[in-house]
C-alpha cells in the first residue's frame, strides 16, 4: 500500500480514539471546561450509560459567539498559546484537543453566552460537521448535549461495556470532579434519579459526607502540610476503613484527580504500620504544589503526572501520613460519651447550609433573556417563545418541566413558581476537634484500672467511662517491634552466642542470597560462617531473637528475601527480622500476671504507634459505657 496522507475525517476519529474512550472521558472533558470557565454550579445529566444522551451545564463565562465554531478545531485552545506554556499550566484542560475529537464521534449540541452578550449562540455539529447555528435566547454560562455517541463508528460503540457499568465508570468520575473541587456545587443526575448534589461551600468533608455517608465521614482525621511548595491537605480514613483495593485512594494534584504509582506508594508505605497485608487505606488528599514542579502532559487523558522531585515527594507525603497518623488516636470503636454533641454539630452544620443555598447552574434573570418580568407562564413556555428554536425536552429535564422550580429565583418579586427547591442539606463538618485527649498517654496512665484476663487472650481495662480491650500478643508484638527497629537504627545491636552453634543446610537459592547480603546479616548481629560445603554454623544471633527457634527465623527470612518480595536492603532485611518479633512474643492462652500485664502496657504507651502491631492488626479497641448500656437497652435511641 503506497505512503498516503489520511483525509480530515480519518484524522479526527483517529485522534478521538486517543482522548474520547468512553462516556466518562466526555463528561471529564466538558466537566473540567465548565471548571477552568470559571463556574461554582455545574449540572451532569446521563442517559443510557451516557451513550445515549450527555448533558453539561454550567454558569461559568460562557464561549463568545465569534469563536465558537474555532473551538471545535483540532488544538484550538484558550489555555496556553506556546509550548513555553506547558511547564507553568494551571487549568484542567490545555491541549484542545477534547472539543475536536468529542464532535468527531456524535451529534454534539452547545448552547452558550458570555455575560456581556444580549444574546448566546447554539451549534449543533454531526461527525464534526456543522448542521446548524444560530443566535438564541440563554442565560450565561454553557450547556452542551452529546447524543448518540460512537455512531459513526460502531466497531467503538461495541466495545463499550453495559449502560450501568458505563454509568457507573461517569458516577465514579463525578464523585472525584466534586472532591477535588468542593467550593462548586454539583448536580449529578442519572436517568430520573439525582445521585448527589454538593452544596459548593468549600467544605470537602461535607462532601465525603454526601458521597459516601455518615460512617466513613465520621472515621476520617485532616492532614496538613505545609513544606516549601508544596501542600498536602485533606482527609485520612482510620485504619478501621481498610479497604482490599486501591480504590479508596484518592488524591489529586493541582486539582487534577490522577492515577500515579509513586503517590499510592507514598501513601502506603505512610500507613504501613497501620495496615494488615494485602489491605488498602483510605485517604482524599488535596496535593498542591508548583506547576513546574509536576508534569501533566504525559498522557492525552491527563490521568498521570511525573514529578521534578521524586524521590523528595514521596519522603515528604509518606512522612506527612505516617506523623499524622501517630498524633492522632487510632483506636477502633472509639466514639464520643456524648452523643450530644454530635447531634449539636449537625444542626449547626444544617443551619450554616441553609444560610447558604446550592446554587443552580444558568441562574437566569429573566429581564435578560425574556422581555417580560412577573409573569406566571411556566417556564418551558416563556422559552419557547423567547426562541422557537430550542426543544424544550433538550434544555429541560422531564422533573423539571413538571415542577417548573428548575430555574433559581433571582428576585423577590418572581412567583413562587419559578423559584428554585429547597437544596438536600446534609452535615457540614468543621474541622473542630470533638474528640477528647488522646486515651493511651502517660499522662493518663494512672487512671487505668485492669479488671483482668478474659479467654487467657484479651486485657479488660476501665479508663473512666470506657472499657479498653486489649490483644495481648498484638501489644506485645507491637512492643518486640519497635523495641528491635530503634536498636537496628541506632546501631546499638546486642549479640547474643548460641553455645553450641546452630548448624543450618543452605539451599542453591538460599546460599547466594545470603552471600548477596552477608554484610547486612552482620551488621544486624548475626555471627555465621561456613561450616563446610552447603552448611552454615549461626554462631550469635540478635539478642531479642534468642531462644525463640533461631534457624527457623534465619531460613525464614532467607526465604523471603529469595522470593524477591523484598528490596533486598539492609532495611528491608532489618524490616524482616524485626517483623519476626512475632515468633518471640506472647500468645494467645498464655496466662500474664497483673504484674506482668502492667509493665507491657507501661512499655506500650511509648510507643509511636501503640495502636496497631506490625501486620496492622488492632492491639487495642474501645468500647464506652453508653455503648454499653444501649447494649441493654439502659439507653434507648
Amino acid at each position: 500500500m503506497p505512503i498516503r496522507v489520511l483525509d480530515n475525517e480519518t484524522i479526527d476519529k483517529i485522534a478521538a480514539g486517543e482522548v474520547v474512550e468512553r462516556p466518562a472521558s466526555v463528561v471529564k472533558e466538558l466537566v473540567e471546561n465548565s471548571i477552568d470557565a470559571g463556574a461554582n454550579a455545574i449540572t451532569v445529566e446521563i442517559k443510557d450509560g451516557g451513550i445515549s444522551y450527555i448533558r453539561v451545564s454550567d454558569n461559568g463565562c460562557g464561549i463568545a459567539k465569534d469563536e465558537i465554531r474555532t473551538a471545535f478545531l483540532r488544538h484550538a485552545t484558550s489555555k496556553i498559546s506556546s509550548s513555553e506554556d506547558l511547564t507553568g499550566v494551571k487549568s484542567l484542560g490545555f491541549r484542545g484537543e477534547a472539543l475536536a475529537s468529542i464532535a468527531a464521534v456524535s451529534v454534539l449540541e452547545v448552547i452558550t453566552k458570555r455575560e456581556s452578550d444580549l444574546t448566546g449562540a447554539r451549534l449543533v455539529l454531526e461527525g464534526a460537521v456543522e448542521s446548524s447555528y444560530e443566535e438564541v435566547g440563554a442565560p450565561t454560562g454553557t450547556t452542551f448535549f452529546v447524543r448518540n455517541l460512537f455512531y459513526n463508528t460502531p466497531v467503538r460503540k461495541k466495545f463499550l461495556k453495559s449502560t450501568t457499568t458505563e454509568a457507573g465508570y461517569v458516577s465514579d468520575l463525578m464523585e472525584h470532579l466534586a472532591m477535588s473541587h468542593p467550593q462548586i456545587a454539583f448536580q449529578f443526575t442519572v436517568g430520573s434519579q439525582t445521585r448527589f448534589h454538593t452544596s459548593g461551600n468549600g467544605d470537602l468533608k461535607e462532601v465525603i459526607y454526601r458521597i459516601y455517608g455518615r460512617e466513613l465521614a465520621g472515621a476520617i482525621v485532616p492532614i496538613d502540610l505545609q513544606r516549601g511548595g508544596l501542600h498536602i491537605g485533606g482527609y485520612l480514613g482510620k485504619p478501621e476503613q481498610v479497604r482490599s483495593n486501591r480504590n479508596f485512594e484518592v488524591y489529586f494534584i493541582n486539582g487534577r484527580f490522577i492515577r500515579s504509582d509513586i503517590v499510592a506508594k507514598a501513601i502506603e508505605e505512610g500507613f504501613r504500620e497501620y495496615l494488615m497485608l494485602h489491605k488498602f487505606p483510605v485517604c482524599f488528599l488535596m496535593i498542591d504544589t508548583l506547576p513546574e514542579n509536576v508534569d501533566v502532559n504525559v498522557h492525552p487523558t491527563k490521568m498521570d503526572v511525573r514529578f521534578s522531585d521524586g524521590p523528595g515527594f514521596f519522603a515528604d507525603l509518606s512522612s506527612a501520613i505516617y506523623d499524622t497518623l501517630k498524633s492522632n488516636e487510632m483506636i477502633p470503636g472509639h466514639v464520643l460519651d456524648k452523643p450530644s454533641e454530635i447531634k449539636k454539630a449537625e444542626k449547626e452544620s444544617i443551619e450554616e447550609a441553609r444560610r447558604d443555598k446550592n446554587p443552580e447552574p444558568f441562574m437566569i434573570k429573566q429581564e435578560e433573556v425574556f422581555p417580560f418580568k412577573n409573569t406566571t407562564k411556566p417556564v418551558s413556555d416563556m422559552i419557547k417563545e423567547a426562541d422557537p428554536v430550542i426543544e424544550n425536552d433538550d434544555f429541560f429535564d422531564d422533573k423539571a418541566e413538571k415542577n417548573e422550580n428548575y430555574i433559581k429565583s433571582t428576585s423577590d418579586s418572581q412567583p413562587s413558581s419559578v423559584r428554585s427547591p429547597e437544596p438536600v442539606y446534609a452535615p457540614v463538618f468543621h474541622q473542630r476537634d470533638l474528640f477528647e485527649d488522646k486515651i493511651l498517654s502517660e499522662e493518663n496512665r494512672p487512671k487505668f484500672r485492669i479488671i483482668g484476663q478474659v479467654f487467657d487472650t484479651f486485657w479488660l481495662i476501665q479508663y473512666e467511662s470506657k472499657l479498653m480491650i486489649i490483644d495481648q500478643h498484638a501489644a506485645h508484638e507491637k512492643v518486640n517491634y519497635e523495641r528491635m527497629m530503634k536498636r537496628f537504627r541506632n546501631k546499638e545491636i546486642l549479640s547474643q552466642t548460641l553455645l553450641p552453634p546452630v548448624i543450618v543446610s543452605l539451599s542453591a537459592a538460599e546460599e547466594n542470597v545470603y552471600k548477596q547480603n552477608a554484610d547486612a546479616f552482620a551488621s544486624l548481629g548475626f555471627e555465621i560462617e561456613n561450616f563446610g560445603g552447603s552448611e552454615y554454623a549461626l554462631r550469635a544471633v540478635p539478642i531479642d531473637l534468642y531462644g525463640h527457634s533461631e534457624k527457623e527465623l534465619f531460613l525464614n527470612v532467607l526465604d523471603e528475601l529469595a522470593e524477591g518480595n523484598s528490596r533486598g536492603s539492609y532495611l528491608a532485611i532489618e524490616e524482616k527480622i524485626a517483623g519476626m518479633s512475632c515468633k518471640a512474643s506472647i500468645k494467645g492462652g498464655d496466662r500474664l500476671s497483673d504484674k506482668e500485664i502492667n509493665a507491657l502496657i507501661d512499655e506500650l504507651l511509648t510507643l509511636d504507634n501503640p495502636y496497631n502491631c506490625p501486620h496492622g492488626r488492632p492491639t487495642i479497641i474501645v468500647m464506652t459505657r453508653s455503648e454499653l448500656e444501649k447494649k441493654f437497652k439502659r439507653i434507648v435511641d
